[in-house]
């Protein structure tokens, strides 16, 4: 049975499509609009269940006393989410985002406010009950978007690393840690400190350069493979204790602790078939705890998040072109992938 926690930040995306980006000061029209789950945890919570798993699914968040709110619980209802966990603050607004996306690409810009996500804080999450009812997995996401975990902790560096510690020393469950995206220059205080904590370690390619300062792509945008899987190691030896998994458009790399890694290409997926690039970071990650959480082996994992992050970008939303397991493994027999896997042994 066992079964996925996701707690983090809990967003609900305005999603806007635009005919083009415009200069400062100047007019972009709207094509369509709709609202949709967003934020980390409850994507992957919506992709789940898209995916229709066989094992309980939890989450634990903060959302406001508004409207936006009674939408959250509306998606989750629908989709048979347990929020048993999920605090309702009274006086505070429901995170949001404004996803501007490219009608010509489906490439987005994101506008967040934070909302009430910045109270979420390590004592909200129930480890207590958590521990009773035996979960496998417990992924907490995006790091950077969470004001009250992000507070110093003398002893952990901050609240949550803490958090990170409480889940490992108290439960039986594996930590999944992602994070944000971010301009910023803070990902040595708040990322570095929770890595220790953390048993697998899901990102992208540019939180991997911020991380680890090393450029990934060259100025024209290619990637620089070897590179990246120097950042790969350089992360699993800030204390990462099993897997680093870094994910993008090109396809992804997986680092064991035993410093064995496997390049994984992406599909091959023509232009036809993609919709917008919202979610699919979200589902690959969704896709990589069914894998974990069934314990299948590396290959089996990515080819359902690599097939999970497609299904995705079929959909103009988050999480509406995810489908069952079986359906969205299909994808991967549809389209070939855009090379070979490439196998090391970092040793």
């Amino acid at each position: 049975m066992k079964g996925i926690v996701c707690a983090g930040h809990w967003v609900l995306d305005h999603i806007k499509f635009v005919d083009h980006w415009p200069n400062l000061s100047e007019l972009s029209n709207i094509s369509i609009e709709f609202i949709t789950n967003g934020g980390a945890p409850f994507n992957i919570l919506v992709d789940l269940a898209n995916l229709k798993v066989d094992f309980p699914c939890y989450g634990i968040g903060c959302v406001g006393d508004d409207p936006a709110s009674q939408h959250v619980l509306r998606i989750c209802a629908e989709k048979n989410i347990n929020t048993e966990f999920l605090r309702i603050m009274p006086g505070e607004t429901t995170s949001y985002t404004d996803v501007m996306t490219m009608e010509e690409n489906g490439m987005r810009t994101m506008f967040h406010y934070r909302g009430v996500n910045r109270k979420f804080i390590r004592q909200y999450v129930p480890i207590e009950e958590l521990k009773r009812r035996d979960p496998k997995l417990f992924y907490l996401g995006h790091l950077l978007l969470m004001d009250g975990l992000e507070k110093p902790s003398v002893k952990y560096g901050i609240s949550a690393a803490h958090l990170l510690h409480d889940i490992k020393t108290k439960t039986n469950m594996d930590t999944v840690v992602d994070i944000a995206t971010e301009s910023s220059q803070r990902y040595d205080a708040i990322v570095l400190p929770c890595l220790p904590y953390t048993d697998h370690f899901i990102i992208n390619e540019l939180e991997t350069q911020k991380i680890t300062k090393i450029p990934v792509r060259k100025k024209n945008g290619e990637l620089i493979l070897k590179d990246l899987k120097e950042g790969a190691r350089i992360i699993l030896d800030h204390g990462v204790r099993k897997n680093v998994v870094i994910h993008m458009p090109e396809g992804a790399y997986w680092l064991t602790k035993e410093r064995k890694g496997l390049w994984y290409p992406s599909l091959e997926i023509p232009n036809t078939f993609f919709k917008a690039a919202c979610g699919a970071g979200d589902a690959f990650c969704a896709g990589s705890m069914v894998g974990l959480h069934k314990e299948w082996s590396i290959e089996e994992t990515l080819k359902l998040a690599t097939a999970t992050a497609a299904a995705a970008i079929h959909s103009s939303s988050n999480s509406d072109g995810i489908k069952p397991i079986k359906k969205t493994l299909q994808l991967a027999d549809r389209f070939p992938l855009r090379g070979e896997l490439v196998y090391d042994n970092n040793k």
